[in-house]
């Protein structure tokens, strides 16, 4: 038998305290293995600020490392894991579910006999029943998952197709439809996705009065999936077509009804009145009975499914409405490129051998042209000579301070990359040369021909050259006119900088795309 391949396990997580539960399982699953283990299990912190430590086991080793995300959503945290997960293979977890104590050693098995076309397996999941009745709409909802294809609270893929297909989609920013998006490109590749042996359960999570009322957010994210994958999409995600189209019905029948009632005294005006207040009330009657008929039908339940059946129709379609609306642009997602750009004088303005936060100016747009970036998925970064280091003008923790206050006025950034050496040191990653980029593209699991480098000299440019990336130069005052004649791409201001990456975002030949001077 060959040795099965190697894998990291990412796990996405706001901290709740099912993490916990999961990771205890999880590390004694992988205790009672007898082949290697994960060669890293990445927790992805997705608060939108760090907050009280995780709740990691004892013992956790080092075999278990923290990522942050900046709240960005599960796919933006899952996205963040696996490109910087090492093995062949990323497994993702949710951390609301406790993997069986055979859970490892029928994942290594899954892997190692997997057929070479296969790109992904997904494990069995188990929701456990309610004791002594029958179960809620929610735990119903919850127990779907069990049916549920291509899931990512136990899904494996293989590190090639996430590259292929660019991870999974950002425009996805709840637990929702995200999964299903990246199975469906993922298979469009060529690739197959197979049931594997492994088991996890999946415990029904305590939820609130509204929580069948709040899940219909989810109809944004249905007109994402329609307008990317064509009409069709439930058919080849192995979803069920839901009832949108009564909930349609239901609220023009209810809009009707109410446009009516101020007519009710003339008979043409009580007879539409009299027929759309008849069909609303019996969708509605039909839909709440639905849901009461195969559940506990206690007080509570009956209450909570008459009240929320009223208002889950309306609610479904104003979101269907704003999803279509702000989405109705969308192309399919796939490979972004990297934008990496130099700090003083691009992002912030410069200040010589600044090592005081307080003195940090963003550039006129910074924060502008990076959140448009950054809402189309496209990762930034930051590469910055800081000799003053060398000099002894600075420390690096005074870099690391200024760091980080940029990133308190312009965002997140998923890589810092800085040179302390001075121009005499000789190293290999002061721009002009390009091992800062190189390092960069490293971190992010990219070619460096896969980034874009915006900076406001010739040696940003030049290092973008040497490195085979895109350059574009963004002129200030300090740049030489030379430097601005022999640049490739030249843009007058951050954000038709960014204009420019927008518009031809790939490239893979190492030359510039035109100019915008």
């Amino acid at each position: 038998m060959s040795a099965p391949p190697t894998y990291s396990v990412v796990v996405p997580t706001i901290g709740r305290p099912s993490l916990r539960i999961m990771l205890d399982a999880l590390l004694e699953s992988i205790g009672k293995a007898a082949g290697p283990g994960p060669a890293e299990i990445l927790l992805v912190d997705d608060r939108p600020r760090p907050g009280a430590p995780l709740p990691l086991p004892d013992g956790a080793g080092d075999t278990v490392r923290v990522l942050r995300s900046g709240g960005r959503g599960p796919a933006a945290a899952r996205n963040t894991g696996w490109r910087a997960a090492s093995g062949e293979w990323v497994v993702f977890l949710d951390d609301d579910v406790v993997p069986s104590p055979e859970w490892a050693a029928d994942l290594a098995a899954d892997l190692t006999f997997l057929p070479a076309t296969a790109a992904g397996t997904q494990g069995r999941v188990r929701v456990p029943p309610p004791l002594g009745r029958r179960p809620t709409d929610w735990e119903r909802n919850t127990a779907g998952l069990e049916a549920a294809a291509w899931i990512t609270a136990d899904m494996a893929y293989r590190r090639q197709a996430l590259e292929a297909a660019g991870g999974f989609d950002e425009r996805f920013r709840r637990a929702f439809r995200e999964d299903a998006d990246l199975a469906l490109r993922v298979s469009a590749l060529g690739h197959r996705l197979v049931q594997g042996t492994r088991r996890i359960t999946h415990p029904v999570r305590p939820a609130g009065f509204w929580v069948s009322v709040r899940m219909q957010a989810g109809n944004a994210d249905d007109a994402l999936m329609k307008r990317v994958h064509g009409p069709d999409w439930r058919v080849r995600a192995h979803e069920h077509h839901g009832r949108f189209g009564r909930h349609a019905v239901t609220t023009a029948a209810a809009l009707l009804t109410l446009a009516a009632y101020p007519a009710r005294r003339r008979p043409a005006g009580r007879a539409v009145l009299l027929g759309s207040a008849a069909v609303w009330t019996a969708l509605t009657a039909e839909f709440a009975a639905a849901r009461i008929r195969p559940g506990p039908r206690t007080f509570d339940e009956v209450a909570r499914m008459l009240v929320t059946s009223v208002v889950i129709p309306p609610v479904a379609v104003r979101h269907r409405i704003r999803g279509t609306l702000a989405h109705r642009r969308a192309e399919p997602w796939g490979p972004r490129p990297v934008v990496l750009f130099d700090r003083d004088d691009t992002l912030i303005r410069d200040v010589p051998y600044n090592g005081d936060p307080a003195k940090v100016e963003p550039m006129p747009g910074a924060r502008r042209a990076l959140d448009r970036l950054r809402a189309r998925g496209i990762r930034v970064g930051v590469i910055s000579n800081q000799s003053g280091v060398a000099k002894g003008c600075i420390t690096d923790d005074d870099v690391r301070r200024v760091n980080a206050r940029v990133e308190e006025l312009l965002g997140p950034f998923e890589v810092w990359e800085f040179c302390p050496h001075d121009a005499a040191d000789g190293c290999g990653c002061r721009k002009p040369a390009p091992g800062l980029i190189e390092r960069a593209a490293v971190r992010l699991g990219v070619h460096p021909r896969d980034c874009v480098v915006i900076g406001d000299i010739g040696g940003d440019v030049e290092a973008a050259a040497a490195a085979g990336a895109r350059g574009i130069l963004v002129p200030t005052r300090r740049t030489l006119r030379a430097e601005v004649r022999s640049a490739r791409e030249v843009a007058p201001d951050l954000e038709t900088a960014v204009e420019l990456v927008l518009a031809a975002p790939a490239r893979r030949d190492g030359r510039g795309r035109g100019a915008a001077r």
